[in-house]
This record gives structure tokens, sequence and C-alpha cells, in this order.
């Protein structure tokens, strides 16, 4: 009786968020942008909304892209920034018809999409279910609307027929409308680009340490040009934006080893740009740090032929998680250290902060599930979290109690809530809240 009863007031406040969300929406003037993609969407629209903001008021939400997010940043997050000019959104398929919900919720005036891979290979199966799933955005979008594709996944570039809507292309096709050429990294040089357009040449220089950051760059860059943002403002702003968090992040520590973080995905499509990355890099030695590869679990052949790749680009490769046995590597590799296999963070941790040599460079790579940023963080803070998975879909930098060991994160927080409902219950009654 009691499980029913809490279904059905759950239920009921679902309902509530979703009337109110739907309310929000129609009484809204700001320009909607939705941004979707197998990857890059986050970096497009974090990137997209760093630029927007030097231009007129904007909301940006990112990494945090299902239905229900959705809803709460129509009826509550979005009055964090006073009737915003625009709203940028990221939206994630997790299955089959996963986006269109989101994509009917929120209305957009503009659709962004960055590519069609074949990620939740269980859920979607084909490249095909993939692209019809992320086809919705482009569907839901207002007559009037604006679809920003991707000219060189051809998945991507039909989207826009039959919508009605105006289509701009972007790619290194020659037939884009944002042309991008000169793309060039090599850590520690960082990406710059040119992109050709109607408007003629614009030159960006990044914060990127990788060339595959073209794509989202364009995407961003040609959304903003199209929604009327100077060029000279769109290059300071490229030129200031930072990587979104664990999401090829550098790390550049005293006296020690830099840090390139991508521990936030990893998909197949994705390791061979993250080893292209580490090839194309200048530094005294090179590690690479391999952990889950999403969607791979289990596969030995994929874990297998991302360490014959990764051992030509590295002096040392370490694999780590639950899969850091399938690696296949020989006895002599092992043995003269050229691989190594730990099952945890903390493992890794302790023999890199062992082995250290000042200025090498190591590269990050895995799946969230296993937070392996905290070998980073390690170097500049001191982190006491060391669980092997602790099921938390956020990051640590997002979590932040890394310096608290994992058996005390549950009081901690209940003290937090405490605390805070205290300070509000103060102020009702005229006292400080805060």
């Amino acid at each position: 009786m009691k499980s029913k009863l809490r279904r059905g007031f759950k239920d009921l406040r679902w309902r509530i968020s979703v009337y109110r969300a739907r309310r929000a929406r129609a009484k809204s003037k700001a320009t909607f942008i939705g941004v979707t993609g197998s990857s890059g969407k986050s970096t497009v629209t974090a990137l997209l909304g760093h630029i927007l903001a030097a231009h007129r008021p904007v909301y940006t939400q990112v990494l945090a892209n299902t239905i229900h997010s959705v809803v709460s940043t129509l009826y509550k997050r979005m009055k964090q920034v006073e009737r915003p000019d625009y709203v940028v959104m990221e939206t994630g398929a997790y299955g089959i018809d996963t986006i269109r919900p989101m994509a009917e919720m929120l209305q957009p005036h503009v659709a962004v999409v960055t590519m069609v891979r074949l990620e939740h290979v269980t859920s979607f199966r084909t490249l095909e279910n993939v692209a019809l799933e992320k086809s919705a955005l482009v569907a839901a979008l207002r007559p009037d609307g604006l679809a920003v594709l991707n000219a060189d996944d051809p998945h991507v570039a039909d989207m826009g027929a039959g919508t009605g809507c105006r289509v701009v292309t972007f790619g290194m096709s020659e037939t884009a409308d944002y042309r991008v050429t000169e793309i060039h990294a090599a850590y520690p040089d960082l990406l710059t680009l040119s992109i050709h357009w109607r408007g003629g040449l614009l030159q960006l220089k990044t914060s990127f340490p990788a060339e595959y950051f073209w794509l989202p760059t364009v995407a961003a860059v040609a959304t903003a040009l199209e929604l009327g943002v100077p060029p000279d403002k769109v290059a300071v702003q490229v030129a200031t934006f930072q990587p979104v968090v664990n999401r090829c992040t550098v790390l550049i520590t005293q006296g020690g080893p830099q840090f390139i973080i991508d521990a936030a995905k990893a998909p197949w499509h994705s390791i061979n740009l993250a080893l292209d990355m580490v090839a194309k890099a200048t530094a005294r030695r090179k590690r690479i740090v391999l952990g889950q590869i999403s969607d791979y679990a289990g596969s030995t052949r994929k874990y297998a032929h991302a360490y014959q790749t990764a051992r030509e680009i590295a002096d040392q490769v370490i694999y780590t998680g639950d899969n850091a046995h399938r690696s296949r590597a020989s006895q002599i590799d092992r043995d003269n250290g050229r691989f190594v296999e730990l099952r945890t963070a903390k493992e890794v941790s302790d023999h890199i902060k062992r082995t250290a040599v000042a200025g090498e460079l190591i590269l990050v790579k895995s799946s969230s599930n296993l937070h392996l940023e905290r070998i980073a963080l390690a170097w500049t803070h001191d982190v006491k979290c060391w669980i092997h998975i602790c099921g938390k879909p956020e990051g640590c930098h997002t979590c932040g109690l890394y310096e608290l060991p994992y058996e005390q994160h549950r009081a901690h927080v209940m003290r937090r809530r405490r605390a805070k409902v205290w300070r509000q219950f103060r102020g009702l009654f005229g006292g400080r809240s805060s």
C-alpha cells in the first residue's frame, strides 16, 4: 500500500513538473538551441553557450541531457538567468525513442547534430537506428527553424531533407557552408584551424589539445555566426574557452607529469582519436592509461587491438579496471615494463607517483564509471575516495567529495542538506539564512 502511494505521489509530481515545464516553454521568448550527436555534443553545447554569453544573456545546460533535465530546466533552472535570449541544451540518446520527448518539450529554433556513431550497441544495434533517433531533434524544429548539420557524415547530412527548415552544413567537404581547413594540433601546440564561410575566412586558436576537436568547434562557431554573433567576438570567445571537464582536460603539475584527462566517455570510435593525439604530441616520455571501453566491456579483441596501437605510441601502457587482463600483452612487454596491468585507480595512482618523470605526458582514457580522473586529481588534491566503482553518474569534480572516504559521503551529504534546511527555516522567521 505504501509503495503504491509513493509511486502515485511520484507520478503526480512528475505530471505537475511536465505541466509547469510546458507552460514555461510557451511563455519564454528565448531562442532555444538543441544539440545532439554520438560525440562532441557536450563540447558544442558548452562552447556555443560561452560564445553566446558575450553577445546576449544565455542559459546553457551541459551533460544533464535527459527528459528529467529538460523538464527541470524549463520550469526551474532557467530562472538562474533572468529572461535569457538564448537557451542551449544538450540532448542525449540512451535508447529507442528517448530524444523525441525531449525535442517535443524543447521545441527548438535551432538543432545542431555533430555525428552518428554506433554507441549504446545493446539498444540501437545499427547506425541507421542511431541516425533515426538523432533525427528526432531536427524533426521537432519549428517551420522557420535552422538545422546545423555535419556535411561529412551522410547519416547527419540527410536529416534536413523534407523538414522545410533552413539547413546549414559544416565540415571538411568542399560543399560545406562552413568549410574547415588548416587543422593543426600537436600537444603542447594546441588546436588551430581556419573556417571558410560566406563572410570570408575566420582563423581560430583554441585550448584543445587534439585535432579532432575541430568538429565541435566548427559546429558551435557556425551556429553562433548564423545567430548573428560578430566574427571577431566569436574568435575571442573560442580562444578563451577551456575544454569540458574530463573531456581532454589538460593538467600540468609542478615538477611532475602533464595529464590529458579523457575519462568521461570511451566509445570505440574515440579510442584511436585519443591515441592519435598522443602520437602527434611532443614529450620526453609518453604513457597511456586505458580503463573501460564503452559498449565493449567483454571484448578481448577490442582491448587487444587498442593495446597493439598504444604500445607503438607510448613508452608504457597501463590497463586498469575489470578488463585489464584483456590486452593480450606479451610476457616480454610485461617483464620489461612496456605493459602494466593494475586493477584499481588507486593502484595506478600509486604506480605513477612512484615512477613519474617531470614533464612526461600521460593520457587517461576511460568511460566514466571508473572515475579515473582521480589519478590526475591526486597530484593537486588529497584524494581519499578510492572506491573501485561508486555508481555515481557525475564526475568527481561535480561530486566534489573526493577528499572524503567514500564511506563518509552519505553522512556528509545528509549534514549538508540539514544545514541548508535549517538556514531556510531561520530565514522564514527573520533570522540570517546564510
